[in-house]
């Protein structure tokens, strides 16, 4: 009898287990793993700002501090980077520099920013963007400061001019004995995505400095730790990194906002359509949706056959992008008030879109389609292009009607190399 009993509490236990496993709840999907897997970290997730009131203050104790900062810099509280350092106790706050579009956001791009006081703080405020040009941090503005401390948001993409006026600055702290501190940001298009040309030399420009290509997957502070040691910069650098992030990371699995690192910049998504169609908008001969309400997502010009343009970009198949198209009639820049036609990309699978490789698929195409309207015809803006690509190979190519995968090949070798080359620069 006794061992029945025995056999009875062993069976209601065993019983009682299984249902709480078959009832414990499971994720529904890989997906949904993937994302538990994201979120897991969340709380500990520090951006440099952060990482650096946290942690890293002694590094300017008793030292005069410059911030190169703009709208980008906040905390992942959304808390003004600038605001925070002033107040700090434990920081010496004494100027301001800025990069394009001013510390406040507000200039349009390539326009030039004038040095002021800051209403807010009475502090200096130092320009360091000038009318299509940047502008070198003179004597004056570094003479009474010791530390030059950098909060930038960059985009991942080679042609954005924030990464070139980090890099003016450290030649300056170089040449004038200061120290720079780089407080790290994410990639948000990851750590992982790169694609495109190498620049060539002859084609290096304020939208192109160094050899790297055009979507190159480092966070602002491995790219200054790249470019201080392989370009020859030699100051003296201090990068305070993120915490929980990892380099598959997109912005929106970070749970930050979003704060537009321009005007036509509005989402981060953005990125990823600007690394399409930017390029060829150097041109001015498509349009690629700057002067209408989804800036880098259109491409279009009043010529364009739009059903047919999408139907043969469609065609393609090109990975995590449709094509669809439309009439729309741009509020400002060129073609200005036309009607137009053309196609609106929508990406429905971020990790296979290559934003790059889409954007020489959609001149092509136009080449084929519409050969009576010449790309390149505006010779002023075809040195523009080159410059924005790094090369004049690609315009050649495409004009003698190269297939893209071969226009892809011809760089494959020198992006290995560069590859091998960012992997000791890797912080996460």
């Amino acid at each position: 009898m006794l061992s029945r009993y025995i056999l009875l509490i062993l069976s209601l236990f065993v019983y009682i287990a299984c249902h709480k496993e078959m009832h414990k709840p499971k994720p529904e999907s890989p997906q949904q793993i993937d994302e538990a897997m994201v979120e897991a970290p969340q709380d500990a997730f520090l951006l440099g700002i952060d990482n650096f009131t946290q942690n890293y203050t002694h590094l300017v104790q008793g030292k005069r501090v410059g911030l190169l900062t703009n709208p980008t810099g906040v905390n992942r509280d959304m808390q003004s980077t600038s605001d925070i350092l002033f107040k700090h106790p434990a920081v010496n706050l004494v100027a301001f520099y800025g990069p394009e579009h001013g510390i406040r956001g507000s200039a349009y791009p390539g326009d030039e920013v004038s040095d002021m006081i800051d209403s807010k703080t009475g502090l200096p405020m130092y320009s360091l963007y000038g009318a299509d040009t940047h502008r070198k941090s003179t004597p004056e503005m570094l003479e009474n400061v010791d530390i030059i401390i950098i909060d930038l948001q960059d985009i991942g993409l080679r042609a954005y001019t924030f990464i070139y006026t980090m890099a003016d600055v450290m030649k300056s702290a170089q040449e004038f004995d200061k120290k720079i501190i780089v407080l790290d940001r994410p990639n948000p298009i990851g750590g992982i995505y790169v694609e495109g040309n190498i620049i060539e030399k002859g084609f290096f420009s304020g939208i192109g400095r160094y050899p790297i290509p055009y979507i190159h997957g480092m966070t602002i502070a491995e790219l200054a730790k790249l470019f201080n040691e392989e370009f020859g910069i030699a100051c003296d650098l201090e990068v305070v990194p993120m915490r929980s992030w990892y380099r598959s990371m997109y912005w929106d699995e970070t749970n930050l906002s979003w704060v537009p690192t321009s005007q036509h910049l509005p989402h981060w998504e953005t990125i990823l359509y600007l690394g399409a169609t930017g390029p060829f908008g150097e041109l001015h001969t498509l349009l690629p949706g700057v002067g209408y309400t989804s800036p880098f997502e259109i491409v279009g010009a009043p010529w364009i056959d739009g059903e047919l343009f999408a139907e043969k970009l469609n065609s393609l198949n090109l990975p995590g992008v449709h094509f669809r198209p439309l009439h729309f009639k741009p509020y400002y820049s060129y073609y200005a008030g036309q009607m137009c036609q053309g196609v609106q990309l929508h990406i429905r699978k971020m990790r296979k879109f290559k934003a790059y490789l889409t954007g020489l698929h959609i001149m092509q195409t136009h080449i084929e389609l519409f050969p009576d309207q010449d790309l390149f015809a505006k010779s002023d803006r075809v040195d523009s292009f080159n410059k924005a690509v790094g090369t004049d190979k690609i315009m050649h190519m495409l004009k003698n009607k190269v297939a893209v995968t071969e226009i892809e090949n011809s760089w494959q070798n020198e992006l290995n190399e560069f590859l091998t080359i960012r992997s000791i620069y890797l912080l996460y």
